[in-house]
This record gives structure tokens, sequence and C-alpha cells, in this order.
């Protein structure tokens, strides 16, 4: 019996109860459809998204064109996020467990090793945002709010189900009346077309979009094993975060248009609309979820390696080593980040997902002796390759040797570094294409 069928047949549905401690453990089935779409739309309602806004912004074009690119490169990362939490509830398993039935357990220790370097980087990247705007708000210096931020986060990780419980139920609606607010007072001003911005292009402008969905596809099944069934998760978690994606984003053009003339940032623009401090510190506190998450899905993620970890060691142990690093951290390092993200986990999406469409049911292996399916590591690898061919990382300092490498390797091909394409469609429809005859071989098989 595959370790999905155990954990499904001992599954529960006690209402308080909470994800189990080790992965030796079944997880209860307690989340409905709107426990997910509370739980999605309250983890995409993050300060990050506006932060990221500045990079989507295309310099001297209309902002509806902005908006476009916005709204495309939500729907793209929530439908890949969605296919990816059913599957996830449909087998009860965490992410990285889930991916035993792509690689087999050991081989899925190398994508493990990815999300966790990725999970740490999140929670690192949230701790420093909600310092940052608390700091600024109240005036203070920002390590005390780091201090309390990593502490506050990881003691949400030890209580993961109560937690989701109450973020669904009271701090969503908190969120969603900040978010209306700055809306309100956003667009009460004239917004003129920004004259700077990151995006160079329409579709890079749309990956970095689905590069914040698409962070959470390992992470998905973390929650959505918790899922009555894989409908409410996959709607619950496609629409619920989606929908948030584009507010956020929206709300983060919006501000820089409105206030950022003066070369504010996003954080100054939002606190520079009235009364904004106050809302910038409600979304503030509710931001503490985000890095709770990332702290619990890097305990989680680990398990799969060693099952009989407790999940609980695991977080206070992931929780200090990201508020030391928040300590030190710097935030320009978030645009690379970003584009690294999409091009590890866009293409190993597109594989993991038709590897399991085509898979007969039942026949999807996650238990501690699934074999080996080396294989499907090509696909994924000519994805990444793909996507990195189309727009390379971009590292300034000690990482501009990656840059300068891929960008010798696009000469060498005649591809024009101006482009314009979507390297995430570009890497999605590489890895997609060369998972097709290997998984069929291997349902034949």
């Amino acid at each position: 019996m595959s370790t999905s069928d155990r954990v499904r047949t001992a599954a529960v549905r006690t209402p308080g109860a909470d994800a189990p401690l080790t992965l030796d453990q079944a997880p209860p089935r307690t989340m409905g459809l709107g426990e997910s779409l509370g739980l999605w739309a309250n983890l995409g309602i993050s300060v990050l998204l506006p932060v990221a806004a500045v990079f989507v912004v295309l310099p001297g074009r209309p902002l509806v064109v902005t908006l476009a690119a916005v709204v495309v490169g939500a729907a793209i990362g929530a439908a890949l996020l969605g296919a990816v939490a059913a599957a996830g509830a449909r087998e009860s398993v965490p992410g990285m467990v889930l991916l035993r039935g792509l690689l087999g357990r050991r081989t899925s220790w190398l994508p493990t090793a990815f999300n966790l370097v990725q999970c740490i980087g999140w929670a690192t990247f949230e701790i420093v945002i909600i310092a940052e705007a608390a700091a600024r708000v109240l005036d203070a210096p920002r390590w005390p709010f780091v201090v309390a931020a990593g502490a506050l986060a990881t003691l949400m990780a030890l209580r993961p189900l109560g937690v989701v419980r109450v973020l669904a139920r009271y701090a969503v609606w908190a969120a969603l009346a900040a978010v209306a607010y700055l809306f309100v007072q956003v667009l009460a001003e004239p917004l003129p077309p920004i004259e700077g911005g990151g995006a160079t292009s329409f579709w890079t402008a749309a990956d970095i979009v689905i590069a914040l969905p698409v962070s959470w596809l390992p992470l998905a099944a973390d929650y959505t094993r918790h899922a009555r069934s894989a409908r409410a998760a996959g709607i619950g978690s496609a629409v619920g975060y989606g929908a948030a994606t584009v507010v956020m984003f929206t709300l983060g053009v919006l501000a820089l248009a409105a206030y950022g003339s003066a070369g504010l940032d996003v954080i100054d623009a939002l606190l520079a609309v009235p009364l904004g401090a106050v809302a910038v510190l409600v979304l503030v506190t509710v931001e503490l979820d985000e890095a709770f998450a990332n702290l619990y899905s890097t305990a989680v993620s680990a398990q799969n390696v060693v099952a009989r970890l407790d999940r609980r060691v695991l977080a206070v142990v992931v929780g200090a080593v990201a508020t030391l690093l928040a300590l030190t951290f710097d935030v320009a390092a978030y645009e690379p980040f970003l584009f690294l993200i999409g091009a590890v986990f866009v293409p190993l999406a597109g594989v993991l997902l038709v590897a399991y469409r085509l898979t007969p049911r039942g026949h999807w292996d996650t238990s501690g002796t699934a074999p080996a399916r080396p294989l499907y590591l090509l696909p994924w690898l000519a994805g990444f390759v793909a996507y990195q061919l189309t727009l390379p990382t971009y590292f300034p300092g000690p990482g501009a040797g990656w840059t300068a490498w891929w960008s010798a390797r696009q000469a060498d091909l005649g591809i024009d570094p101006a482009n314009g394409w979507s390297a995430s469609l570009v890497g999605l429809a590489v890895a997609v294409v060369l998972t097709l005859p290997v998984a069929l071989a291997g349902r034949r098989r």
C-alpha cells in the first residue's frame, strides 16, 4: 500500500485536530472550500506583492498594459497552483512527498533541497518586509521588529492548522478592509503613466507575476493534504491566491502611479496615503502568515528525507536561521530570486502535472520505497535551460558570472536578449513536450 493510500485510510476529520508531528502520522482532513479560499486569499494578501510591482511596471506605457500583464500572469500561475494543490489533496501527502511519485523517494531529495532553500529565502523576505514596513511606520530601528516577527512566525508554525482556521475566519477580513481602504484612497488621485519600472516587455512583466503563485507550488500540498476534497483544494488555491495576486499587484502599480512620482518606493507610496500608516500596519500584522507558512513548509519538506523528524523542532531551527538572515538581508536581491524560482519550479510543475495525469489512478507511488525514475529529470532540466536561454536570471555582483554565461549561450544560438518572450511559457512548453514520451512509455509498462 502506498503512503497516500495508508494516510487516506487513516485520515480523520476531527475539528480541533492539528497537523501531524511526523510524516508517519495521518493528516486530518478538516479544510472545506471556504477554509481553502480563506487560507489562500490570506496568503496572497502580502505586502511583498505590491513591493514587487515595481518590477512589473512597463515604463512609459499605459497602466492598462501593465495591469493586463498582471492578470495574465496571475491566471497562468494560479492555474498551475490549483492543479498541483488538487493532486496533493487527492494523494493526502505533503508537496515533496508528492514528488516521490514522479522521481522516486531518493531522487525527490533534489527538488526538496531546492525547496528548502526557497522556503528559507521566502521566510527571510517576509520577515524583512514586515520589519521594514513597521520600522518606517513607527520611525524606529528595524532590528527589534525582525526579532519579533521571526519569533511570532515560529510560534505560529508550531500549530499550523489552528493558525489556518484563524486566518480563514478573521485575519482575511481585516486584510481585505485595509486593502479596500488603500484602493479607495489611491483611486482618488490622478494616475499618470509611470516613467520608471523594471519590466522590458509584456511577457517579462507577466513572468514576474507568474513567479509568485509558482513559488507556492512545492508547498501547496503541505496544506491541501488537509482538504476534504481535491475540488476544494484546487478551486480554493487557484481562485483565492489568483484573485489576491491580481489585487495586490494592482494596488502596488496604482500606488506607484498616484504617489510614486517623487521617486518613492511602494512602501513609501502606501504610507503617503491618508491614514496609510494604519492600513499598512494591519497588512504587516497579517503578513506574519506568509512567514509562518514558509517556516512550517521548510520543516515538512525536511521530513521527506527523514520522516520521523518532529516538525516543531525543525520549525524552531528554521525560524532562528531566517531571523538571523533577515538581520543582514538586502531586499534588492528580491527580483533575481523571483526569476530563479520561476526557472526552477515552472518546468517542474509541467513535468509533474503531465506525469500525474498519465499515471493510472492508484499507481502514484509516494511510499518510502518508491523507485527512482531519473528520466524525469531530463525534461525538468531541459525546461530550466529553455527558461534561462529565453531570459537569463540577472544577478549583480558575485553572481554576475551566471548571467554572463547564459548571455554568451544566447549569442552562440542567435537568441536576441531583448526577445520579449515569456520564459515561463517557453520553459513550461519544453518540459511538457519532453515529458509526454517518458510518461506514455511508463504507462504502457
